[in-house]
């Protein structure tokens, strides 16, 4: 594996890692000023749209487990499964470098 796509997973591996430990700086200072996020309930929302309502207020999840991680370029594509606070889980699929989400199922 070339050391660019490393890092390039290693920076999607962060984003998750951030997101559970409410690291929104962190997330920040990795997302572009272009970035758009879509998934069936937001249609291309700019970045400050998405920090608002995408980020939660208090703690949502406990875990998410990267099922399939695949680097091509600058677009990555994530399958995880996560684990919510109440005990819920659901799988999803996620496209970069602007998110582009697929909901699955609950579990």
């Amino acid at each position: 594996m070339s050391d660019m796509r490393t890092s390039r997973e290693q920076t999607v591996r962060h984003l998750y890692a951030a997101y559970l430990d409410d690291r929104k700086d962190m997330v920040g200072a990795i997302l572009t000023e272009d970035f758009t996020f879509s998934s069936p309930r937001d249609d291309h929302i700019d970045r400050a749209t998405y920090f608002e309502r995408c980020w939660p207020k208090e703690p949502v999840f406990r875990d998410f487990h990267i099922e399939f991680l695949a680097i091509d370029g600058d677009e990555a594509v994530v399958r995880y499964r996560a684990e919510k606070l109440d005990g819920g889980s659901f799988r999803t699929i996620e496209s970069f470098p602007s998110v582009d989400v697929y909901f699955g199922r609950n579990l």
